[in-house]
């Protein structure tokens, strides 16, 4: 796990091009404290920040490899890990004689896109962004994995183009590459609505991601051109009556197989437990590869917003060593301004700030840990995926009673039971759901927001997408826009950020490609029942899972945040934070603290909402007005002797 970055000039590298590639490496730290590095040739810096975790003591970065006749031809810088790279190295051995010279997952990487070109991607069980540079045919290639579990920002200017792990890299080399720096409204806007930036957005007008699931080619001067290698779709398999139980065994057996090659480290493998199935089904199955695994929960003391009781109750189930972090709301507020930082665009989930002081607490004792996400949408998880059963019967209405449904919803006062229902029955799919948070009705933007534009809607990022899976079943059609929003632009995006802030690698189990592949071929009847939510999965772990925790509803890391910003807890600094805020022009700030004395005296709740715009007032003040300036205690690199 590392942090990388690198630029491909327009016009041929220089010294003080070197010099500044090298520099902004240094807000990567906490990607990579164990080694750093630059390495550049007459067109292409790279510059890398290492964790050690495979082949520690080799497999240095930037790598060079090439084959026989041309042993330096390729130089990469690559995140993340390669998972069957043992496997594929013993394929490449014995089908073109390919030779290593180290133990890692690197090479492998290098291997395999010189042998098999692009197609090598398909072939990488993992989580990845990498940066191949063909010294011969003077072509860059960079990659992201099918489910964007690691990051990799663009940004290509008048000088050339800059990619790079975490976005406040490419912001310092802004004038190296001739970019401005300007925000983005629309991307503003989508955050505002949906609580994360979707990619391939940022909020910075001039700085994109690579898609999840694509792979970009360019030579010096060109943009890059960028191809989609990975679609998931969900082409169902069914059994024959009497053969579930086949299903279950399969589900079962992908899975154990990517935790046992999740497991692969020469360091220490620890566990994140909530009080959830996805989580204590991850630590359960590694618990047969680690004996002595620890497992990591965080929580709250507010009754009824704490897993620490269940997930202390599951550890001591399948046997393992339990660490409890319990977080206080004076520490949940003075954190998020060196957590902002360290996301780069916003994201409003409050969730994210617990993960981020277990991660701090997990560092002390395990270098990696496995987490369970992705299980929601592969499985059919979240308790919304239930609603197509409840509102079947509106299937059968004919297209003028569902408009005439509609209109008459409009005209039920708020608050009115069956309103909603009525609302939502009445609208297609592609309209009612575009993911697991909406923030703000359009009315509440209007009142928010100093540039509301109405034509900048949520299905900017959901069409394409849903266009992509028209005659799907309709769950099948809402994992398929989770996979592409919430889960990209939410889940993955705190799960990276919160644990390489602490230089520790997460993996993900869940999001391998053989899970991947059993899990799309679940019929919706084994997804979705009207007692439970992914009802496949449950079955495949009876035997695994304590039973507490195996029909248990999905919390996660619950926060109080309701209670707090109503209570002294946060309604002050909630108050503070607003006030100074130089978001003037783009944000009503009156209307904010109107929200915010509503929801104190109980009026409505607007928790989620306000913690939306709290949370840009503070990225805006660290990264645009630089008035909040965080205490970021970045690891310093080893000394060299």
């Amino acid at each position: 796990m590392c942090g990388l970055l690198g630029f491909l000039t327009t016009d041929g590298t220089s010294d003080e091009a070197v010099a500044q590639v090298a520099s902004a490496m240094h807000c990567l730290r906490h990607r990579g404290p164990d080694e750093h590095g630059t390495w550049n040739d007459a067109d292409l810096v790279f510059g890398f920040n290492r964790l050690s975790i495979i082949d520690i003591a080799h497999s240095h970065q930037p790598l060079r490899w090439g084959p026989p006749e041309q042993p330096d031809r390729y130089a990469l810088t690559f995140n993340g890990e390669i998972y069957n790279y043992l496997e594929l190295r013993k394929e490449l051995a014995d089908e073109f004689g390919a030779t290593f010279a180290t133990e890692g997952d690197s090479e492998t990487i290098v291997a395999a896109y010189h042998h098999w070109g692009a197609e090598a991607v398909r072939r990488l069980r993992g989580m990845f962004a990498f940066a191949i540079w063909d010294t011969v045919d003077r072509e860059l290639f960079l990659a992201r994995d099918p489910f964007g579990i690691k990051p990799l920002f663009l940004a290509t200017g008048t000088a050339g183009t800059a990619f790079g792990s975490e976005k406040k890299s490419l912001l310092e080399l802004a004038g190296l590459i001739g970019i401005g720096t300007e925000l983005d409204p629309r991307a503003v806007e989508h955050y505002t609505v949906l609580q994360y930036v979707p990619e391939p957005e940022s909020l910075h007008k001039e700085i994109r991601r690579l898609e999840s699931g694509c792979y970009a080619r360019l030579t010096p001067g060109s943009e890059p051109e960028i191809t989609r290698y990975f679609e998931p779709t969900f082409p169902v398999r069914p059994f024959a009556a009497g053969r579930e139980q086949d299903r279950y065994q399969e589900i079962a057996a992908a899975l154990e197989d990517s935790v046992a090659k999740h497991m692969r480290a020469d360091v220490t493998v620890g566990s994140f437990l909530s009080g959830g199935i996805d989580s204590t089904a991850i630590a359960a199955l590694a618990m047969r590869h680690n004996p002595n695994l620890i497992t990591f929960t965080a929580g709250f003391e507010r009754q009824g917003y704490s897993e620490v009781d269940v997930a202390a109750e599951s550890a001591a189930a399948i046997g393992a060593r339990h660490v409890v972090r319990v977080v206080s709301p004076a520490e949940f507020a003075a954190a998020i301004p060196e957590i902002v930082w360290y996301l780069d665009d916003p994201v409003a989930d409050p969730a994210l700030v617990p993960l981020w002081f277990i991660a701090k607490e997990a560092r002390k004792h395990v270098k990696v840990v496995l987490s369970g996400e992705g299980a929601d949408e592969l499985f059919g998880g979240y308790t919304i995926y239930r609603e197509p059963l409840s509102l079947r019967p509106f299937e059968f209405l004919p297209p003028a009673l569902r408009r005439a449904a509609r209109k008459l919803s409009e005209r039920i006062p708020e608050g009115t039971r069956g309103k909603s229902l009525l609302h939502r029955g009445s609208m297609p799919l592609e309209e009612r759901y575009y993911g697991n948070a909406r923030s703000f009705s359009d009315a509440q933007l209007r009142s928010v927001l100093r540039e509301f534009r109405p034509e900048w809607t949520h299905q900017d990022v959901t069409a394409p997408i849903y266009a992509r899976s028209v005659g799907w079943d309709p769950v099948a059609r809402m994992q398929h826009l989770d996979l592409f929003t919430w889960l990209r632009g939410d889940i993955l995006v705190k799960a990276d950020k919160m644990t390489m802030a602490n230089s520790l690698e997460l993996r993900v189990p869940f999001l391998d490609p053989e899970v991947y592949r059993v899990a799309s071929q679940v019929p919706l009847e084994q997804k979705i029942t009207k007692d439970t939510t992914k009802y496949a999965l449950r079955k495949s772990l009876e035997g695994i899972v304590p039973p507490h925790v195996l029909h248990r509803a999905k919390l996660g890391f619950p926060v109080p945040l309701r209670h707090w910003l109503a209570g002294t807890e946060l309604f002050d600094w909630a108050h503070q934070v607003i006030a100074e805020s130089g978001t003037d022009h783009l944000i009503d700030k009156a209307a904010v603290t109107k929200m915010l004395e509503d929801h104190r005296v109980g009026t409505v709740d607007h928790s989620r909402r306000l913690w939306t715009v709290l949370v840009f007032m503070i990225w805006h003040g660290i990264f645009v007005e630089e008035r909040i300036v965080p205490q970021i205690q970045e690891p310093a690199y080893p000394v060299e002797v």
